[in-house]
């Protein structure tokens, strides 16, 4: 008797009689229909919420690293921070205050005096440019004579121990062979706490307009 046959013989209610082979197989069906039903009833939640958990535990991971690293190089970080603050302090000292200000526009007077040149303007333009937490001071600079003076003048004048740069260069040709320079000597100086309160609540109210026109 084949298989085919065996099925056809089996009696429903009572599988306790049922050939081996179909019971075998009963039994491989139902462990299917089991694990199916499992997996889209309840273990489909569960899959992804451990991938989800793997995940996690990856991101966990990282972030240890990631501050792990930080911690080792703390004393790094605290070192360069310092030299970051020094550094930032040697800078601020080339940049006078108002009280040192005059006392710069003197010293790029005697820089070219010094050099023998003639001054024909030197003129410190009324309105300062504020930036965050400095401020620059255009003066408008026109000297004579020769060559090597003038250019001994730019030198003198990049060696000051305040920031002092010449830009708008011109050079023309003058009387008796001397040239004539005309440029802008741009000086810089910091402001006080006053003074960058001033310009954020400026910079806020500003901002604050432009928000209201492009409300508009």
């Amino acid at each position: 008797m084949n298989l085919l046959e065996e099925l056809r013989h089996v009696n429903p209610n009572e599988p306790g009689s049922w050939p081996v082979l179909v019971k075998a197989g009963a039994l491989v069906l139902l462990l299917g229909t089991l694990m199916v039903a499992g997996y889209f009833l309840d273990w489909e939640e569960q899959w992804e919420a451990l991938e989800q958990a793997q995940q996690e535990e990856e991101t966990l991971k990282n972030t240890f690293k990631s501050r792990k690293t930080s911690a080792v190089n703390l004393d790094l970080l605290r070192t360069q921070l310092t030299e970051i603050e020094q550094t930032l302090g040697t800078l601020l000292k080339q940049l006078p205050n108002k009280s040192e200000l005059d006392a710069l526009l003197v010293d790029i007077n005697r820089a070219g005096l010094g050099r023998g040149l003639q001054f024909e303007l030197f003129k410190p333009n009324a309105k300062e440019t504020i930036r965050e937490f400095y401020a620059e001071l255009p003066v408008s600079v026109r000297v004579t004579g020769n060559y090597h003076d003038i250019g001994a003048f730019a030198s003198d004048v990049a060696q000051l121990p305040r920031i002092v740069t010449l830009q708008d260069i011109e050079i023309t040709p003058g009387k008796d062979r001397q040239l004539i320079l005309n440029a802008t000597a741009k000086t810089f100086r910091y402001l006080d706490d006053e003074e960058i309160a001033e310009h954020k609540r400026e910079m806020a109210e500003k901002n604050k307009q432009k928000k209201a026109k492009g409300a508009s």
